[in-house]
């Protein structure tokens, strides 16, 4: 039995030589200056009710620091500090709350959060569209849209390089209680990995919070995924960060697994992170299916995968 159930991914944390170099760029993706911040770090966070999404601390080299779970209450977080023999300590930042530093089988550190104070949406729901025979919209369009960034609500994925993913997968269901959506195996039965998601019974809950891919590289970061308003806003967003002469990745296109349109970019220093919108949603009860490769890297529409990322 699983020692926590997380609810959902609470934040990513980088470190990067320039602050104002990647507050700069992620102002263009789409995220807010959160309060808190100070000479060596950086707190941002979205128009949703996370109190901060992404945290950049100040350092020589830049590179992928942590993740953020959210367990859900201060009891199962202290169910996890017990069964680890860790602490529980005060989370800096925006929000407080507490949380539990772990460290997972390929050494990323992994944080496991309760008790965040959140902030209020800042906006309001999706915008409507007008579809062969359903109206949901009246009146003009361009009352609705306006040119500049994307409008991230939350984080919604991370995908991780892992030695071996079965081991990894069974520290992540151990502590966190995540289920695998769907995973990949290849033509000649090597195991790649799996997408996996929180367990909210009968809420639905994203098709995947974490990617743990065994590709036979060394364990690393691949990217962080942000959810974004709706369609228009993500487009709205590529043009945005295009002018701005911001280095692109992959997109816009929309993915077979998961089932969300995808839009990759890369960060100042080299760190991918996408925006998203319209995935899958999944309930505990929908099993777990099987692909290989092909299946992984296919869109149902779009830019064709442009070999790694």
């Amino acid at each position: 039995m699983a020692l926590t159930s997380a609810q959902d991914l609470a934040y990513v944390v980088f470190s990067a030589p320039d602050l104002e170099r990647m507050r700069a760029f992620l102002l263009e993706f789409g995220l807010r200056e959160a309060e808190g911040g100070d000479a060596d770090s950086l707190y941002m966070t979205g128009w949703g009710k996370a109190p901060f999404l992404h945290k950049t601390i100040r350092g020589e080299q830049a590179g992928f620091a942590a993740v953020g779970f959210d367990v859900g209450s201060l009891e199962a977080l202290e169910r996890l500090a017990i069964a680890d023999g860790l602490p529980v300590e005060d989370l800096a930042g925006p929000g407080g709350g507490k949380v539990v530093h772990l460290t997972d089988p390929d050494g990323f550190a992994v944080d496991a959060v309760a008790g965040r104070a959140p902030q209020e949406d800042v906006l309001p729901g999706g915008r409507n569209w007008n579809q062969y025979g359903r109206v949901t919209r009246m009146g003009r369009k361009d009352a609705e849209l306006s040119t500049g960034p994307s409008h991230v609500m939350r984080l919604g994925h991370l995908v991780l390089s892992v030695a071996h993913a079965p081991t990894s997968e069974a520290w992540y269901q151990e502590r966190f209680g995540l289920l695998v959506s769907d995973a990949i195996e290849l033509d000649d039965g090597h195991y790649l990995g799996s997408f996996m998601r929180c367990d909210r019974g009968d809420e639905p809950a994203d098709h995947h919070s974490l990617f743990l891919a065994q590709n036979g590289s060394d364990p690393a970061y691949r990217h962080a995924a942000f959810e974004v308003l709706d369609m228009d806003d993500l487009l709205v967003g590529h043009d945005y960060l295009e002018e701005a002469g911001a280095t692109k990745s992959w997109g816009v296109g929309r993915h077979l697994l998961g089932g969300q349109v995808f839009d990759y970019w890369r960060d100042p220093f080299g760190h991918v992170l996408e925006h998203w919108t319209d995935g899958d949603l999944l309930v505990s009860s929908d099993q777990a299916r099987r692909y290989g490769m092909k299946e992984l890297h296919s869109r149902l529409w779009g830019t064709e995968f442009p070999g790694s990322l």
